[in-house]
């Protein structure tokens, strides 16, 4: 259990826990832990989820397959991330996508009941485990808003804005590469290129490699309204 002191202290379920109280309110508890090699898959679209996974290490990706070959990212989680959350205390309680080890990861299993009792024991854990309900209905809400947006820029402008608002820096720090950021806004990766160059050009952003700055914030919050 020492070992995964330091990355479960790092969870969101276990924020503003002190370690000492993690270490005894996972050793009241029944889990397992499994290690997964990078591509390897954690689980499969329909597959029963009756735990909540915690990742100890390494990250994780959530994939929606289509029936035409093609391959979505709906989302991706790196250590410290929970998913199953809203799954596990669901009437379903199937995995609407497949999940895959985009590293090697290690992850935490703890089933509902266990989570039932940890927050139980717990009432910070308690409020954790409502943040990230919380937070995941949020991020369902923009991936809809950006679904909804008629046009590349569009797109391209509300994934800014919104890191900005996280971020609340110019200079951003995306977390993520071309290609996911591509599978993320459901555009082909050369036309996600070609939009960013041309906002570029046009004076709005600039970039390079992962870190974006935004040069004129009022022509990027134009570029929601053409």
């Amino acid at each position: 259990m020492e070992k995964y002191l330091e990355p479960l202290s790092r969870t969101i379920l276990f924020k503003d826990v002190p370690k000492e109280e993690i270490i005894s309110l996972i050793s009241n508890i029944p889990y397992s832990i499994k290690k997964f090699k990078k591509n390897d898959v954690i689980a499969i679209e329909g597959e029963d989820c009756n735990s909540l996974c915690i990742i100890l290490d390494g990250n994780v990706e959530i994939h929606k397959p289509f029936p035409s070959g093609k391959v979505v990212t709906i989302n991706f989680f790196e250590a410290g991330n929970v998913f199953g959350e809203a799954l596990v205390f669901s009437s379903r309680h199937k995995y609407p996508a497949t999940v895959i080890a985009s590293t090697d990861c290690e992850i935490m299993y703890i089933d509902k009941n266990d989570i039932i009792n940890l927050m139980k024991m717990h009432n910070q854990v308690l409020n954790n485990f409502v943040t990230v309900l919380s937070n995941r209905i949020l991020m369902l809400n923009e991936r809809i808003t950006n679904l909804s947006y008629d046009s590349i820029r569009k797109k391209i402008a509300n994934m800014i804005l919104l890191e900005y608002s996280k971020q609340k820096n110019k200079y951003l720090i995306l977390p993520f590469c071309r290609k996911k950021m591509a599978e993320l806004l459901n555009i082909p990766r050369p036309s996600l290129s070609r939009e960013l160059m041309k906002m570029k050009e046009e004076g709005i952003i600039d970039y390079h490699k992962n870190v974006l700055k935004i040069l004129d914030m009022k022509l990027l919050e134009e570029c929601l309204l053409k």
